[in-house]
């Protein structure tokens, strides 16, 4: 069975003070994307930035991006509607009118951090039906059991349509610990017939990712979810970390899956 490996290059909070390899401007994510691509990656997951580091929502900037992209590779994409600290929920939720091939629905408000991440109930509902209607795939991003339930909820009330694909996100503070045990809690309790794939914050990122891999999941990689290769070895880029993402793939004989087979894989609409 293949697996999926997505990159996801830049994150909402680290800068290059903490890893000055993080790639920032349009220019620099393109390339360690295209990068990514050529080592085995099918999916891109993006957040951007303006001239200051900071999170942005701004179309021009996500178009910009998505174009150099798309010059160097047919990498698919998935805009982030989480964005970062500081982004009104209108602005994140309008990244989908540029009709990405799938973009990210946070389902439930909740701390992140020291900060609120909100998402309200009656907004992520809207949202889920304003992609439903544009074609773009969402990938839930569940942070604990509640998010999974309301977004079960969302799918009986016709919001969203199968296969449902997650983003198990451990590691967050104010969502689960990043521990075996709440993983295998969550793959327990996700539907039948879904797609989905591990996100570990932190030091826990390559055995959580590994044991997702060996349980039928998918991989995401990059500097959004580690800055560090090893304990103490910052990572040179988003590349080693995908390299090791692909070669963890390959050594429990899950082959890195192209993109027309990540596009059958995810069912993604046309």
């Amino acid at each position: 069975m293949s697996a999926v490996i997505t990159v996801a290059p830049t994150g909402p909070i680290a800068t290059t003070s903490d890893n000055p390899d993080l790639p920032v401007t349009p220019e620099q994510i393109a390339e360690q994307v295209h990068e990514a691509y050529e080592l085995g990656a099918s999916v891109a997951h993006l957040h951007f930035r303006d001239e200051q580091q900071r999170p942005t929502a701004d179309p021009n900037v996500a178009r910009r991006t998505v174009e150099l992209i798309q010059e160097r590779c047919p990498i698919l994409i998935q805009l982030s509607t989480g964005v970062g600290v500081g982004v009104s929920y209108e602005e994140r939720a309008a990244l989908v009118e540029l009709r990405p091939r799938m973009a990210t629905l946070n389902p439930c408000t909740m701390t992140f951090g020291n900060i609120e991440f909100n998402n309200p109930p009656q907004a992520v509902r809207e949202l889920a039906a304003r992609m439903k209607d544009l074609g773009v795939k969402p990938e839930l991003e569940i942070y604990d059991t509640g998010h999974l339930d309301f977004c079960l909820r969302m799918r009986d009330e016709g919001l969203l349509e199968g296969p449902l694909q997650f983003s198990i996100v451990l590691g967050v503070v104010g969502g689960m610990a990043a521990t075996p045990q709440n993983l295998m809690l969550m793959i327990d309790r996700l539907p039948e017939g879904c797609v989905w794939q591990v996100v570990a914050i932190g030091r826990n990122n390559l055995p959580l990712t590994a044991m997702a891999l060996a349980n039928g999941g998918n991989a995401r990689a990059g500097l959004e979810d580690t800055l560090h290769l090893r304990r103490g070895e910052l990572s040179k880029g988003n590349a080693p970390l995908v390299s090791r993402a692909v070669a963890l793939a390959r050594d429990l004989d899950r082959a890195p899956a192209g993109v027309a087979e990540t596009e059958k894989l995810l069912q993604l609409p046309s």
